[in-house]
């Protein structure tokens, strides 16, 4: 091992690695100490404190995304400093395969280096939510991963090599990354695309013999990368149908997220909006297939990536930031094509697409200012200071966030260990703050709002379980239903607390 570090030390890559995961862990160090702000990851906080607490996932403790993120959170107890530290070194490793996948695409390690840089600028800051712990933070070093294993897995003749260990491990590592969030589909969509393009004759003229040939050559290995693929989920719904817990799995993963494909998505009909974006990537990929040429194997592995990486992002129309974030391997290499290319009228090109693609993004999620970014690192050297009091720091990142921490210091002081509580609001944080559970397998009032059975469902544990204290967050609708034996028992600006008085 000491001889391994001796000699990695004499080599450049080792440097340059180093001093950018240093770089990155400085970017990132400020969202371990962030408060509990983030609803999401409140969400995320309470269902793995639920399922070290025996709770089954999605038939008592719910959400909408597949398993994986939560059983993350589970592992680090629910503890927000656990998880970013977690995130954060992923993100150094993520950062590292994106390097190695920069050297096995072009020649220049000052290219690979530039865009490496560029990776983990825009992963390590706020601007497109990099500190916080979601799913596309977890999910990225597997879907790199794999994309290195598969780039590699092709050779300088554009055809796959019968390399069954390698297409293996990228199946299963995008298997994983699907059970971190289903959106991962496209990335494996995106790789599947690149194989078959590489496979294809150099003419565009394709006679049935070629077909036959194609598919007699590529059944084999592509068989092997769906297959590896499909292994982590089958085993995923194994366990859930040995559990019992099959239909719920289901219920939360697939049909859970069909209101945000339908979001946005509405034009002339249901889903017309999908279908254009579906005809623009299908466009896509027939111009890369037509251009595969001169595109080359490094070109076409970057179209193809960023085309589908573009449909993840404006899947369901929603302007979440952090949906940016599986745009960020692809965007990096188009950079880096950019600054390889050497025709003029090509680089031309290039730079408009890279353009074109910056200027969707910014103004459709909104991150087109630096400005939050500065004043996030500039809170953080305030507070350390001592220049900004606790409060003010926590009122940064939601004005609502002093408040969430007040109800949770009132909540560990007025309650027993077996006492529980019931949150009509947004802020599933406050549970985790104050280290108790919902009252049902619903952490958050929009959760049981978007069905009838829901609000029936939450009713009944209200009237069953008794909390000792509800508590109406003021930013939230009215409660729909009367609270018998209830009274007032503190008022905050935003919140009111009632205690049971029976």
């Amino acid at each position: 091992m000491i001889r391994l570090i001796a000699r990695l030390e004499k080599t450049k890559v080792f440097w340059t690695l180093l001093w950018i995961s240093i770089g990155f862990f400085f970017l990132r160090l400020p969202s371990l100490f962030e408060p509990n702000w983030y609803g999401d990851e409140g969400v995320y906080q309470v269902i793995g404190r639920a399922l070290n607490n025996g709770s089954m996932l999605y038939s008592q403790i719910w959400d909408n995304k597949p398993p994986l993120l939560y059983l993350t959170y589970a592992l680090f107890h629910g503890d927000q400093f656990s998880v970013r530290l977690a995130s954060l070194l992923t993100g150094i490793a993520a950062t590292c395969l994106f390097y190695a996948i920069t050297q096995n695409l072009f020649s220049k390690s000052k290219i690979s280096t530039i865009a490496t840089i560029t990776f983990a600028v825009l992963f390590g800051i706020p601007l497109i939510e990099g500190n916080i712990a979601n799913a596309e933070n977890f999910m990225l070093l597997p879907i790199i991963a794999a994309a290195f294993l598969i780039y590699s897995t092709t050779d300088t003749k554009y055809k796959i090599l019968n390399t069954k260990y390698s297409l293996s491990v990228a199946g299963i590592l995008l298997g994983i990354a699907f059970l971190f969030k289903i959106v991962a589909i496209f990335d494996f969509a995106a790789l599947l695309v690149f194989l078959l393009i590489l496979s294809l004759p150099e003419k565009n003229i394709i006679k049935m013999k070629t077909i036959k040939d194609l598919f007699f050559t590529l059944t084999k290995p592509l068989l092997v990368f769906i297959l590896s693929f499909l292994v982590p989920i089958v085993i995923t719904v194994l366990y859930f149908i040995f559990t019992n817990t099959f239909s719920d799995f289901i219920g939360a993963t697939f049909f859970g997220n069909i209101g945000y494909v339908n979001y946005g998505n509405k034009l002339l009909f249901a889903q017309g909006l999908l279908v254009i974006k579906l005809l623009l990537l299908a466009g896509s990929v027939a111009l890369v297939v037509m251009k595969r040429k001169q595109l080359g194997k490094t070109g076409i592995f970057t179209f193809i990536w960023i085309a589908f990486s573009l449909f993840n992002a404006f899947f369901s129309q929603r302007p979440y930031t952090h949906y940016v974030l599986v745009m960020l391997p692809s965007f990096c290499l188009l950079l880096a094509l950019i600054l390889n290319e050497q025709k003029i009228k090509t680089k031309q090109i290039f730079i408009f697409i890279f353009l074109a693609v910056l200027l969707l993004l910014s103004v459709c999620f909104k991150i087109y200012s630096l400005k939050k970014t500065v004043l996030y690192y500039q809170n953080a050297v305030l507070y350390i200071t001592g220049k900004k009091d606790t409060k003010s720091y926590q009122a940064f990142f939601d004005g609502k966030t002093p408040r969430d921490y007040a109800i949770a210091s009132f909540i560990k002081m007025n309650t027993k260990p077996n006492d529980r509580i019931f949150i009509w609001g947004d802020s599933p944080q406050i549970y985790a703050l104050s280290n108790t559970l919902p009252i049902n397998k619903y952490t958050v009032s929009y959760h049981m709002r978007q069905s009838k059975e829901g609000m029936l469902a939450t009713q009944k544990a209200i009237h069953t379980v008794k909390p000792k204290y509800v508590i109406m967050l003021f930013e939230s609708p009215s409660l729909p239903f009367r609270l018998n034996n209830y009274t007032s028992r503190f008022t905050l600006t935003s919140a009111a607390i009632y205690e049971r008085s029976l």
